[in-house]
């Protein structure tokens, strides 16, 4: 393309240009017409190539590098690409910035200098350089500027100096309700809740006089990154008793404290409000509902979702690593693996979270062979090098199957030191198996990691027990009290009309315990008539065999489907959480239960998913 016309016509086409090979074209033509000579058509193409939609930052460094006086317009549009750029790039823009001043006395920094290399110092963690260029700021004047004050709010926030942040925003003399505080305040909560300091953030959130939507996705997003799941949900009703209107931001935010909670009427709802409002079901939205269902027991609508998701949508691995994800926790592993080869197929890369996804379906499905494959591919074919948790899935896989050996040389072989989640995955599968000697070697690396962790010692104890070595398992407990080292108890929860009920092994405490006790006797009656003789084995204590049965007749998770069953109509679903892996008696016995009383159960323990209907569970028993 050659101008034929003046300048203002370049101008006007790079304007309306959309795509960086549109803009080579442009550029191109500017060349050759002397049009690039003009500063406003060289200033445009870079801007174009740096800012638009379609940016190409390498190509804009090219641009800026070939102009011989850039103005202080395309100093602060290159800072500001590297700053809306990745972390990693982020510095760059710091670096620039640097270069501005030391070798361009002619380009002196403005106010919308600072916003942009302030927000590349938030991005890199950069604290020193973010207080250099504080000092800069003051030394011109700019420092009270608005969007200058923020993005040093934002930079001490980001860099952990929150008193410095604090102490920045009661300097600005903003007024209480003005949107600039607001926003403000905002950064400071999300400062504070990127450090864990959630009882600060939420004294920050609630002196606030006015607040945002953005407020309240805050708090709802630090509650659940934190670990509070049941804070994260409770302020996120309280935000609509207040009459602020969840966004997309709130729905993204709140759906992994709901995930966590098995609060699957909640999740509906959010569902329910996205439809509603015409929020639209994304990538990002969509693969948050997608592990919603999926750890709220309803694998089904988690396919029905990913599935309604548009293709164009779907081109983000995440979506996939999601349904992969959820279809392994259910224990569906040839589901897994088809789906992830249908993402292959649609010329989705895999990301090494995909990949965690498939292995651990091949481990709850004890596909070996393929969860080699998978590992192998992972490395071969897309260059990923394995993370502690993709080791960890293949150990657990190869412990699981009895492959313990491999397991072990596996783990010995990693390039990384092992952590506690992984030894504690090989001594579940020498309890398992019956590994005395290997389980004594994992322990003893176990307890070198995790002194105080009850676990490991319990693990320990159960292996022995399950070999009926007594005395073995007395000195693991002496051991334990002398530490004072305490096991969790099994607690199991049944959610009835929105109210969480929660029992403990043997436990009396709840007010229709008699009822409940009544319904386990006639439970434990028509287990028997069924032809099911408990399997004392898995009460790993030394007592009598009486004792034994009746122990088993108590564990939490049979107390909660007791529960449910006198609690709901004939026929209704009953889903159960359990903290700790289902032990084999109750398993089979849920089956029995689910045939019996022609229900359908759902139980979630530690790590996976189990659909008991008809006499069956979906784990194929193994797990």
């Amino acid at each position: 393309m050659l101008w034929a016309s003046p300048p203002g016509s370049a101008m006007a086409d790079l304007k309306a240009c959309r795509t960086v090979r549109e803009l080579r074209q442009l550029h191109a033509a500017a060349i050759k017409t002397g049009h690039i000579r003009d500063p406003l058509v060289a200033a445009e193409v870079l801007r174009t190539a740096a800012l638009s939609e379609d940016r190409d930052l390498r190509y804009a460094g090219l641009v800026f590098s070939q102009m011989e006086a850039p103005n202080i317009f395309s100093w602060n549009t290159m800072i500001r690409a590297f700053s809306e750029s990745s972390c990693d790039l982020a510095s760059g823009g710091i670096l620039l910035y640097c270069r501005m001043l030391q070798g361009d006395p002619s380009a002196i920094p403005n106010k919308y200098t600072f916003p942009s290399v302030l927000k590349a110092c938030a991005a890199a963690a950069a604290g020193e350089e973010a207080r250099q260029i504080h000092a800069q700021a003051i030394k011109m004047g700019l420092d009270a500027d608005g969007f200058v004050a923020s993005n040093l709010v934002r930079a001490y926030a980001t860099c952990r100096s929150m008193d410095d942040a604090r102490r920045l925003f009661r300097r600005s003399r903003l007024p209480e309700r003005s949107e600039s505080a607001v926003v403000l305040q905002n950064v400071i909560i999300d400062g504070y809740m990127c450090l864990g300091m959630v009882e600060h953030a939420r004294k920050a959130f609630d002196e606030m006089p006015v607040r945002s939507v953005v407020s309240w996705n805050a708090v709802v997003a630090g509650y659940a990154q934190n670990g509070l799941f049941k804070h994260a949900v409770d302020v996120f009703r309280s935000m609509q008793a207040e009459g602020v209107g969840p966004n997309h931001v709130t729905l993204v935010s709140v759906l992994p404290a709901i995930s966590h909670l098995g609060a699957l009427d909640l999740g509906k709802w959010v569902h329910a409000y996205a439809t509603r409002n015409d929020i639209e079901v994304d990538d990002v939205l969509g693969s948050a509902l997608v592990d919603m269902y999926a750890k709220c027991g309803s694998i089904e609508r988690a396919l029905q979702v990913f599935e309604e998701i548009p293709s164009r949508r779907r081109r983000n691995p995440i979506i996939w690593s999601a349904v992969i994800s959820g279809l392994a926790l259910h224990g569906r592993a040839d589901d897994a693996v088809e789906q992830f080869a249908r993402m292959e197929r649609e010329g989705v890369i895999p990301t090494d979270v995909a990949f965690i996804g498939v292995l651990k379906a091949c481990s709850h499905g004890g596909l070996v062979e393929a969860g080699r494959r998978f590992f192998r591919r992972m490395v071969d074919v897309y260059g990923l090098k394995p993370r502690l948790e993709h080791y960890g899935c293949m150990v657990d896989m190869l412990g699981r199957a009895g492959l313990l050996e491999e397991a072990e040389q596996l783990l010995l072989g990693m390039p990384m030191a092992p952590d506690d989640v992984i030894l504690k995955s090989l001594l579940s599968a020498c309890k398992m198996h019956g590994a005395v000697e290997m389980g004594s070697r994992v322990a003893d690396r176990l307890m070198e990691l995790a002194p105080r962790d009850g676990g490991c010692f319990v693990l320990l104890s159960n292996l022995y027990a399950s070999l009926g070595n007594w005395e073995a398992v007395a000195k693991v407990r002496l051991m334990m009290k002398e530490l004072g080292v305490t096991k969790d108890p099994g607690r199991s929860w049944i959610t009835l009309d929105g109210v969480v009920h929660g029992f403990v092994v043997e436990d009396s405490s709840h007010r229709r315990s008699g009822e409940i006790h009544t319904m386990l006797e006639e439970i434990s009656l028509k287990l028997r008539s069924a032809g099911h003789t408990p399997d004392i084995k898995q009460v790993l204590l030394n007592i009598d065999d009486e004792e034994k049965e009746s122990a088993l007749k108590y564990h939490s998770e049979k107390i909660a489907v007791a529960f449910g069953l006198i609690s709901t109509e004939p026929g209704a679903e009953l889903r159960v959480v359990k903290n700790l892996r289902v032990c084999a008696d109750c398993h089979e016995s849920m089956k029995l239960i689910s045939k019996i009383y022609n229900r359908r159960i759902v139980v979630r323990d530690r790590s996976r998913f189990h659909h008991f209907e008809g006499g069956v569970c979906s784990c194929k028993d193994y797990w």
